[in-house]
């Protein structure tokens, strides 16, 4: 690719965040791309922290901690479920990386910073963002859109209960619902 890094890091999420499928086959191909997918990951929980700032969350640290471990625990566990029980074909990598870029949507909670508006867009964010990583999921694990479904809602539900342990032992909240999209 010709473009600067920064360039192609911004097309990039733009494209996954309109659920351009080609987006989502060249990051799964893109062994470079995991830093980029990272760079989104981190934005969106930076936009997390701005959007729910004075409602008590985590902070910049903890919010970026449990956007980090929710992303590597969503791909990991993700990967388990579908290779191992729908078959699908991936490894950790591209779906650390497919599933990075679909949570580009998330830049847009900074608006949750806004009273009554923030926690309507909110909905619109979390949906917009489960869309794309079903996408994501499909792509990289080169299945139908049904088990695609399936395999996330399986890997949510799983890493939403580890989150809650996690936070439990720790004994601090880990911003769940960011951490797993």
């Amino acid at each position: 690719m010709e473009a600067s890094t920064s360039r192609s890091l911004v097309s990039r999420a733009i494209g996954a965040a309109l659920l351009d499928v080609d987006v989502y086959e060249e990051v799964e191909a893109d062994r470079s791309a995991t830093g980029q997918a990272a760079t989104v990951v981190l934005a969106v929980a930076v936009a997390n922290v701005i959007g729910s700032w004075g409602a008590g969350g985590a902070g910049i640290a903890g919010g970026v901690n449990a956007a980090f471990l929710g992303w590597l625990l969503w791909a990991g566990v993700t990967n388990i479920v579908g290779t191992r029980l729908m078959g699908g074909t991936a490894d950790w990598g591209e779906l650390l990386r497919t599933l990075g870029f679909a949570q580009a949507p998330g830049v847009l909670a900074v608006v949750g910073i806004i009273p009554l508006l923030g926690w309507i867009a909110g909905i619109g964010i979390w949906v917009w963002t489960v869309v794309a990583g079903v996408i994501a999921i499909r792509q990289a694990l080169d299945f139908s859109t049904g088990k695609a479904v399936i395999t996330a809602l399986i890997s949510m539900v799983v890493v939403f209960v580890a989150m809650m342990a996690i936070g439990t032992v720790l004994g601090v909240g880990v911003g769940v619902t960011s951490a797993v999209m």
